[in-house]
């Protein structure tokens, strides 16, 4: 009986490891970002979640209400800076506070050389990826500074912020300015109490990969050692240890969540 009372206690203690804390995500719509809204909602957070995707994203916020998570959701493109205020407004009316951002937003772009690529998707994917990151420190560093005596900013980069791939110029370029972005802003804030890291997750089951065929699908496999693609699970759980306090002596780092791509 006491055996079942203190594993019982210990799972409590394991699933609150965000109690009371006030976090944005963007992205939250899908995959990765969807994921981690739904783990921090399992470990105590207070959330405001955001994306472009209307749909998903009100069906995100009703499931997290029903399970009792103080939530609420705006529709919001990070590209432009003014949205990206917003959401801490929101996160500062409705909580009083913000102690967390997870910086996840981020598209694609398309596949062509350098001297193919149409300079309008550049500009797009770079003020998304890279801008948008950008805009939401901006705004979420003076508001942790007031607010939050513990905070945390994590930053959804990508191996492709390590290292070059073929036919993806503006995608390589946005993820790698991420990674020393990221770095800049730990320096500059980790002594005022806001730790920034950024994970590099590799390539994702997500429905980002839906629109591939069956080659496709199987040569990104073939690119990972481990033998698969990572699940946006598991990404989820490197981004909640980064936010919580289990971390409190990382900042400036960035962390490959990648099945080995890296490692050749």
């Amino acid at each position: 009986m006491k055996i079942h009372l203190v594993v019982n206690k210990l799972k409590m203690t394991d699933m609150s490891e965000l109690k009371g804390k006030v976090a944005i995500i963007t992205g939250a719509a899908s995959g990765i970002g969807l994921s981690t809204a739904n783990l921090f909602a399992e470990h105590g957070a207070k959330l405001i979640i955001s994306d472009v995707d209307k749909d998903n994203l009100n069906k995100l916020e009703e499931g997290l209400k029903k399970k009792g998570t103080e939530v609420f959701s705006l529709i919001a493109d990070v590209s432009r800076s003014e949205d990206s205020r917003k959401l801490v407004d929101k996160a500062l009316e409705k909580f009083g506070k913000l102690d967390i951002a997870v910086n996840n937003a981020g598209i694609a772009g398309v596949t062509k050389p350098v001297a193919d690529y149409p300079i309008e998707t550049w500009n797009k994917v770079v003020q998304i990826n890279l801008s948008g990151v950008f805009y939401g420190m901006h705004y979420q560093i003076p508001a942790m500074e007031k607010t939050s005596k513990t905070a945390s900013i994590v930053n959804v980069a990508s191996i492709l912020g390590q290292v070059g791939f073929p036919h993806a110029s503006a995608y390589v370029a946005a993820k790698h300015g991420v990674v020393g972005l990221t770095k800049t802003a730990a320096l500059e804030y980790s002594a005022k109490g806001i730790r920034v890291n950024s994970v590099g997750p590799a390539y994702i089951d997500t429905p980002l990969l839906d629109a591939l065929d069956e080659e496709a699908y199987n040569g990104l496999v073939d690119l990972h050692p481990i033998g698969r693609l990572g699940k946006p699970e598991e990404v989820a759980e490197l981004i909640l240890w980064l936010a919580g306090e289990k971390s409190s002596f990382v900042t400036g780092s960035y962390h490959a969540i990648d099945g080995g791509y890296l490692a050749p």
